[in-house]
Order: structure tokens, then C-alpha cells, then sequence
């Protein structure tokens, strides 16, 4: 190593000169002119000199020695849960209890010389395995696409060569190249140069912190400012990202969703064993072949079962989660969308979420005056605007000011894909805050670049939260400012104004007075009242770089002050108020100061004028302030009557992570259904612990999104309420097919059970009862999942513990059951009294049934609205489903060999007007009853 002795204590390592500092705490750093990785640091050996790893010197590791460890250490990435492969999604789809049944009836078809029935048979289980296969198999690469379209790449140095390698191949010992915006993809400690890390992934702190040799940076951390070379230390689930993933992957919950099907199966499956012993039994009493009834009665339990339900219930899911990524949603779980409609609370970050993540400079004060400042997010476009006279030249003074002390840079559009957002705009590399000011001069001109190049960096102090500003020094060899260097200072306005002796005005420096003092302090409440975060510039002209930092930084010149605030995402205000039409409470989560979050608040709808004041800081969470704020359990000692206490607040801040865990828990005690939103490391556990976790897309870490049930591609508050709806809308849909799966069952329970009893006969053959059974299963009920959504944001959300089965739902079923069973009994009963004969009874009450079936089809699209309301042609595939039905149910009728199998004859055609008349009479009731209802809500 090498060490230079400049006198006075001061010494170069690394090619940067560090001054011991008199203030206490306090260390100024005099910097090179380059952030690059110092060559010399090198020890040109095969060990390196910070790890003592072998291997791992200035060419890095060779290609063979990279695959050895590979081999043994694994690669970087996080442990999976084993998927499911192929075979096994197909091998599960026969354990199903409903195609077992129809398996052993196959089976004893075959053995009782019935080898049409156990083909027909078969292939009905085939086509079930194979849709549910299709619809598993389809989500699971839907899921593993999403995964594989994020490929971290990561700089590296091998075999002496500097290459791009994918993150999940590095390996300890390897060297990796660092420089801002980067990403570290694996736990290594820093070789050579100057990073600033943004580590608020992993710790919850917002101020990025100083990295040089020796330090260890982590995984999911980001470089803020600086160049380095590090050796990779941990890979994979070593890291600290790895340990807090394992520490995420636990149990998944059931969804309630789940626990309603689950319920709904259990019941039906005795349901129908019951059925299946009474209508053998009775079918046998009655003279009829003991075969011929137990393939009946197996083929009426397998129709009484909605044994598709899991397979359209997939479908539903899948449709909207393709719905959803077009509105920048992403499901993990795909059951997860379904418990979003039950959401009662949506805890949301601010910043990114329901801001732009995009710190703009709003006004500045400068020679006692406000400029307004225009513009949007990054784009350097924009006016300067006040009632008063600018000064030019003090505006022009502040803004420099703020674009020399400042880390940050702008990255203009042409600068290749690798520069550019998502969006091939304006962006900033490094701090926001400092970007902000770094856009506010490029409005007026002021080209940073330029800038430092004419006052080059000599030194700096930089920003701490204790001391609240930072200091940098620049060389001014014109002498702008009247002198060799000049002092830049940026930070809080307490403490920078208690530096400043003199102020900026009039094109010249005064002694600051107190007037001047008031009318500062005035401009600086008047910005705060608008929610702005305030920074104070100023500086000091310096004839000798010898003084220390403490002395830089006293008797400083005041130039002015910035307003800045992250403006709130297009359409999150309207969203906000969606989500209160629909019964939900939005409750923001943030990290800032009361003042600014209660201002963003009311700002935004989530508070009101007439309660502003229902918000809580992670202090008071700690010290229990409040109703129930200290309470484990949320519930509380005092009465609640005062407005912000207790956990009936929309507001929590200055928070941090652990105090989300602490917020969720109470709200699920209290009984709410908790959507939390997050992007951190250590977001994690309340990601986990939420009912519905919501991780950012952009910002967020890995292994946030691995514990999320979302994930939003854009980081907006509007996608979430997007996926509320959509929930609901599924859930909608998911009724939809039960009512009209149910009201079949009933119908066609009651028609074989009343045969039986009545006419000693069955009105419905075996395989007629599995056509009906394929179209509850079929095209009409599919379509039904695809139905638009109606009016689902203008009701309050449905308790998760509400059975599937509520009580309109059982009026329904009912209802058009039983009107289905009466239409096609009486049907049966008037062809046998005419003397038809009894398959060609048989024939007319199957069609009779099947067209019931078609027309109640319309009556399930929706639950409370009459088709007139929703629209007729609304739901084109329900439309097509219905012909294609019509067009088997013809082909049963008049192709020869189909009416072998289905034992059918071809209907006359005034039996047709029968046919129509009889079976649309569930539709004209059902929708006239609707019609009723809709009247009277009016």
C-alpha cells in the first residue's frame, strides 16, 4: 500500500486525501478528480489483499476456478418452492373423488359388455384431466414467465477481462465493477474506491451511507454516488437477502375463496353419494336393470357435483390476472386476486405509490422573493414565475449553489437504453432530492457538467442526520465569488440560517438582520403550510483550503431556498375515492414528518377538513399514545372519541418497516381484511403477514416480491384499485357459474328422482345426463367467467367469512331449479300421455332440459341487473356458447351415430315450439323478477 506523509497529519491512501476534522464527528474528505478504482489498490497477486481470498486478485478468478465454486456454493439466487412438473399436474387431476366415480363406471361399462357407454365415459374423463391439466400447467408458466423476464446482469472481472456475466452465476471471490444506479447482486466487501449506498432495502434509512475499503455492501443495496471494485463474499441464500427470504417462506394461508369451495365440495360430495344410493335404489325397486341404474345414478352424482368448478374457477383467475398485467398488476398467487375483493384496508406507502417518486423543485426563495417554478418530474422544462421582479442574478446563485453541492446528475433522452426509465424519459442518477435541484438549474440553463468543470471539487463534508447539511469546496480559479475557493452548503433551514451572518441581495452580500431573519423563517412556514421539503444554500467565499470544515462552514452567505415535493401520481386522488365509495379505507404509511404527511393527506382525499387529524407517528406507536396504540391486540382501553387516536388513524408518520407489522396486527385483530403495500428487505415480514401483500415493481427488492401475493409493475396506487375491482368482479363471475351450475343440479335431480317415483322410468338416459353435465362445464359456463363486471366498486366489501352460498344465491338456484325440473317432467309426462313412446319422450325432455339450461345461462350474467341494464350483446362468448350448444344439441338429434350414443330420435318440428316455449319460461321469470326488483330500488 501506498502512503504519502503531506504534514499535519494528513495522508493520501488510495489516491484520497482524508483531513482530520477539529469539530467533533466531523471529517472532510479531499477528493481526486476521479471516482474510478485506484489501480495501485491492486496487488497484482492471486490473493486479494482486503478478503485474503485466494484467487480473487486484480484478474479476478479464472473461468475453471468460477466453476468449481459454482458447483460448490450454488448459484445466486433465492431458493424456490419445487414446482410441480408436468406429469405430476396430470397424474393430479385423476385423484379427483367425481372422476373416480366416472373411472370405476367406465370400467364396469366394459365389464358388462356396455362398450359404447365406457368409451363415452372415458372420454368425458379425459376431456375434464386434460382442461384441468391445460389450466394448471398454464398458470404455473405464466408464473415462471414473469420470473425469467427479470435477468439481473452483473459487471465482472474474470481471467483478466471485464464481461458481463448474469447475477445468478456469481460466486465468492469474484470481482465485480460498481458505479451509480447500480444494483449489488450479492453480499461483497468493497476493494478500492468510494461508493454511497442507498441501503433503506435493507435498514428502512433513507440517507444513503459512505462505503470505502474494507466495508461490507449487500445485496439489494443500490450505489448512489461513486465507482468501486468489491469481492463477492455470500452468495445466494447466504446473503442478508437470502436469510430474511427464508425467514418469508412459510405456510400459505387459504384464501377465503378457498375455505368456501372447500366447504362447498365437502357438502356436495355427501350430497351426492347420498343421491346416488337413493336413486339406485329406488331406479332397481321400480323393475329397471340394475346396470342401467347404477350407470345412472354414478352419471346423476357426477352431474351433481361441479366437479369443473376448480377448472373454471382457474380460468376466471387466469382471465384476470391477464387483465391485470395490462393495468400494471402482476399476481403471485393467483387465489390471491379473489381475497382483494374482500380488501377492507389498503395501508400504502407514500413515496412512489401514491407519489411520482420524482422530487420537483415548486418554488424558491431568493432576495425576498417567491418564484414559482413550473414543470414535470425530471424533464429540465419549465418557467420561473412571480408576482414580484426576479433578481436574475440571485436565482441564478441559488440554483448554482444547489447544482455544486449535489452528487446527483441528470441522464438526458439519447443516452442509450441503459440510461433511459421505462418510460425513455429524463432520469436521475443518484439521490432524488439532489435531483431535484440538478433539474431545477438545468430549467434555467445551468448545465451541471459545465458547471463542476469551471468549480472543480476539492473537498467535502458530507450530509449526516445529525448535523443536517452538507459542504462541498470547489477550486475558483476566475474567482467568481471573489476568492481561490468557495464554500457550497445545502441542508435544513434551522441549520444552515444559524451559519449565516450575511445575505444575497441585490447583486451583492449584506450582514443579515433580523428583518432579514423574519422574512426568511416567513417563506420557509409559507412552503411547509404546502407540504414542501425546505433545503437553505448558501456559501462562503474561501482564500486557503488549510481552514478546517468547521471553519468553512460559519459566517456563511445566505443565497436562498428551495421548495420541493414529490408530486402525487396522475388519478391516485380519484382512485382514493373509489375506494371510499366502495367501502374501503385507504391509510397512508410514510416515513415523513407529520406536518407534510398530514398535508399530502388532505391533499390527496385520504383525510378530511373536518378530521385532520387522525394521524399517529411511529413515536407515538411506540409509546403507546393513543386508544389502543400500545395494545398487542389494537383493541385499546380508552373510549376512541378523540379523532386521530388509537388504530382508527388513515395516517401513520414517521414510521418504519417494523412499525407496519405492528399496524397490520392490529387492524386484523380488529377483523379488517389488510392489503399493505412495500418494497424493502426488511418489508418483508409485513408483506408475509398482510392478507394481501402489494410489492413495488420497480423499486422494490426481490425479496419483497417473493413474499407479495402482487406485484405492481409502476409502483401506482391506481393499479391496486384496478385488482380491488378485479376481485370482486372474479368473485362475481365465480357466483355466476355456481348459481348456474346449481340450478341445473336441482333441475335435474328433481327430474330423474320424480321419473323414477312416478313414470317407473328415467327421463334422462346415462349419457344424456353427462352431455348435460359437459355443458354445465362447457362453453356457457366458461363464458360466464368472462362476463364484463358490473357496478362491483359501488357496494361496501362482502365479509371473507360469508358463505358461497348466501341466501339470494339459494333463491336463485331454487327458483330456476325448480322451474327447470317442472318444464321438463311436464314435457316427459305429455309425450308419454300422447303416446310417443318412451324414447321419444326421452328425447323431447333432454332437449326440453338442455335449452333450460341455455336460456338460464342469461338469467346468471348478473345477480341484481336485468339484461336490459347490462346489455344484451355484451358477452359475446356467451352469445357464441349459447349457438355452439344449440348446434351439438342438433347434431345429437339428426347425425345417425350420435343418436346411437346419446339413444335419441329426431324431434318433429311443432315439437320444437314446445321445446322453446317450455324452456324459456326460466328466462321471462327469472328476468322479469329482476325487472321487479330494479323497479322498486328506483
Amino acid at each position: 500500500m501506498q502512503e504519502i506523509l503531506l504534514g499535519n497529519g494528513v495522508t493520501v491512501l488510495h489516491g484520497i486525501i482524508c483531513i482530520a476534522s477539529t469539530t467533533p464527528g466531523v471529517s472532510m474528505t479531499l477528493m481526486n478528480n476521479s471516482n474510478e478504482p485506484d489501480p495501485e489498490t491492486d496487488t497484482g497477486t492471486d490473493t486479494d489483499a482486503t478478503t485474503g481470498d485466494p484467487g480473487s486478485g486484480r484478474s479476478g478468478l479464472t473461468d475453471e476456478e468460477a466453476v468449481r465454486r459454482l458447483a460448490e456454493h450454488g448459484r445466486n439466487e433465492l431458493e424456490q418452492i419445487e414446482r410441480a412438473t408436468p406429469l405430476k399436474i396430470l397424474a393430479s387431476q385423476f385423484l379427483d373423488f367425481m372422476l373416480l366415480l366416472l373411472i370405476i363406471a367406465a370400467a364396469i361399462s366394459f365389464l358388462i359388455g356396455e362398450r359404447l357407454d365406457g368409451i363415452v365415459i372415458t372420454g368425458f374423463v379425459l376431456f375434464n384431466a386434460i382442461l384441468g391439466f391445460i389450466q394448471e400447467y398454464r398458470a404455473q408458466r405464466a408464473l415462471e414467465a414473469l420470473k425469467s423476464m427479470i435477468s439481473p446482469q452483473a459487471r465482472v472481472i474474470r481471467g483478466g477481462s471485464e464481461r458481463m456475466l448474469d447475477a445468478a452465476e456469481l460466486v465468492p471471490g469474484d470481482l465485480i465493477l460498481l458505479a451509480a444506479g447500480d444494483r449489488v447482486q450479492a453480499d461483497a466487501t468493497v476493494a478500492s474506491g468510494e461508493l454511497r449506498m442507498d441501503e433503506s432495502a435493507l435498514t428502512g434509512e433513507s440517507v444513503p451511507v459512505n462505503r470505502t475499503a474494507g466495508d461490507l455492501v449487500q445485496a439489494g443495496t443500490i450505489v448512489t454516488y461513486g465507482r468501486g471494485m468489491c469481492v463477492v463474499t455470500e452468495t445466494g441464500m447466504r446473503t442478508a437477502f437470502g436469510k430474511i427470504a427464508a425467514m418469508v417462506q412459510t405456510e400459505e394461508r387459504e384464501t377465503p375463496l378457498q375455505k368456501r369451495l372447500g366447504e362447498l365440495a365437502k357438502y356436495l360430495g355427501v350430497a351426492a353419494l347420498a343421491i346416488c344410493i337413493i336413486v339406485f335404489a329406488t331406479g332397481v325397486m321400480s323393475g329397471i336393470a340394475a346396470n342401467t341404474m347404477f350407470l345412472a345414478s354414478v352419471s346423476l352424482a357426477v352431474a351433481a357435483v361441479p366437479e369443473g368448478l376448480p377448472a373454471v374457477v382457474t380460468i376466471t383467475l387466469a382471465l384476470g390476472v391477464q387483465r391485470m398485467v395490462k393495468k400494471n398488476a402482476i399476481m403471485r398467487k393467483l387465489q390471491a386476486v379473489e381475497t382483494l375483493g374482500c380488501a377492507t384496508v389498503i395501508c400504502t406507502d407514500k413515496t412512489g405509490t401514491l407519489t411520482q417518486n420524482e422530487m420537483t423543485v415548486r418554488r424558491i426563495y431568493t432576495d425576498d422573493t417567491i418564484i414559482g417554478v413550473t414543470g414535470e418530474g425530471y424533464a429540465p422544462s419549465g418557467d420561473f414565475e412571480s408576482e414580484k421582479e426576479i433578481n436574475d442574478e440571485s436565482l441564478q446563485l441559488t440554483l448554482e449553489i444547489g447544482a455544486l453541492c449535489n452528487d446527483s446528475s441528470l441522464v438526458q433522452p439519447g443516452g442509450g437504453d441503459k440510461d433511459k426509465d421505462k418510460d425513455g424519459g429524463w432520469k436521475i442518477l443518484g439521490d432524488p432530492t439532489e435531483g431535484a435541484l440538478v433539474v431545477a438549474a438545468a430549467k434555467a440553463g445551468i448545465d451541471r457538467k459545465k458547471l463542476t468543470s469551471q468549480y472543480p471539487r476539492v473537498s467535502e463534508v458530507p450530509f449526516d442526520s445529525d448535523r443536517k447539511q452538507m459542504t462541498t469546496v470547489h477550486e475558483d480559479s476566475r474567482q467568481t465569488f471573489g476568492s481561490a475557493y468557495v464554500a457550497c452548503v445545502k441542508g435544513a433551514p434551522d441549520s444552515v440560517l444559524e451559519m449565516c451572518g450575511h445575505i444575497y441581495r441585490k447583486g451583492g452580500i449584506v450582514r443579515m438582520t433580523a428583518d432579514n431573519m423574519d422574512a426568511i423563517r416567513n417563506a420557509h412556514q409559507e412552503m411547509t403550510a404546502h407540504a414542501l421539503r425546505v433545503l437553505a444554500l448558501a456559501y462562503r467565499p474561501l482564500d486557503d483550503m488549510a481552514e478546517q470544515a468547521e471553519e468553512q462552514e460559519r459566517d456563511l452567505v445566505f443565497a436562498g431556498m428551495v421548495g420541493m415535493i414529490d408530486p402525487p401520481r396522475p388519478g391516485v386522488k380519484e382512485a382514493i375515492a373509489t375506494c371510499r365509495k366502495a367501502g374501503i379505507t385507504t391509510v397512508m404509511i410514510t416515513g415523513d414528518n407529520k406536518d407534510t404527511a398530514r398535508a399530502i393527506a388532505l391533499d390527496l382525499g385520504i383525510l378530511d377538513s373536518e378530521h385532520p387529524e387522525q394521524i399517529l407517528t411511529g413515536p407515538d406507536l411506540d409509546a403507546g399514545t393513543g386508544d389502543g396504540a400500545g395494545d398487542e391486540t389494537g383493541a385499546g382501553g380508552g373510549d376512541g372519541t378523540e379523532a386521530g387516536t388509537g388504530w382508527d388513524a388513515l395516517v401513520y408518520a414517521r414510521t418504519s418497516p417494523a412499525h407496519k407489522v405492528q399496524i397490520i396486527n392490529a387492524l386484523q385483530d380488529r377483523g379488517e381484511i389488510v392489503a399493505m403495500t412495500g418494497d424493502g428487505v426488511n418489508d418483508a415480514p409485513a408483506l408475509k403477514m398482510a392478507d394481501i401483500g402489494v410489492a413495488m415493481g420497480v423499486t422494490g427488492t426481490d425479496v419483497a416480491k417473493e413474499a407479495a401475493d402482487m406485484v405492481l409493475t409502476d409502483d401506482n396506487f391506481v393499479s391496486i384499485t384496478h385488482a380491488v375491482e378485479e376481485g370482486r368482479g372474479i368473485y362475481d363471475n365465480i357466483k355466476k357459474f355456481i348459481r348456474f351450475q346449481l340450478s341445473t343440479n336441482i333441475g335435474a335431480i328433481l327430474t330423474i328422482f320424480t321419473g323414477l317415483l312416478l313414470f317407473q322410468s328415467l327421463p334422462l338416459a346415462p349419457l344424456q345426463i353427462l352431455f348435460v353435465n359437459l355443458l354445465m362445464d362447457g362453453p356457457p359456463a366458461l363464458s360466464l367467467s368472462m362476463e364484463p363486471y358490473h357496478q362491483t366498486m359501488n357496494r361496501p366489501p362482502r365479509d371473507p367469512d360469508e358463505s358461497i352460498i348466501t341466501g339470494d344465491v339459494l333463491k336463485f338456484i331454487s327458483g330456476a331449479g325448480l322451474l327447470m325440473f317442472l318444464g321438463t317432467i311436464l314435457v316427459f309426462w305429455y309425450a308419454l300421455s300422447h303416446g310417443c313412446g318412451e324414447k321419444y319422450a326421452c328425447t323431447l325432455a333432454f332437449t326440453t332440459f338442455v335449452f333450460f339450461q341455455l336460456f338460464n345461462a342469461f338469467n346468471c350474467r348478473s345477480e341484481r341487473y336485468p339484461l336490459s341494464t347490462i346489455g344484451v350483446f355484451s358477452n359475446r362468448y356467451l352469445i357464441g356458447a349459447v349457438l355452439l350448444c344449440a348446434l351439438l344439441q342438433l347434431c345429437i338429434l339428426y347425425i345417425p351415430s350420435l343418436q346411437l350414443v346419446f339413444d335419441t330420435v329426431p324431434l318433429h318440428p311443432h315439437d320444437w315450439a314446445i321445446v322453446l316455449a317450455v324452456s324459456a319460461m326460466v328466462f321471462v321469470v327469472v328476468e322479469g323478477a329482476k325487472v321487479v326488483v330494479s323497479w322498486r330500488a328506483r
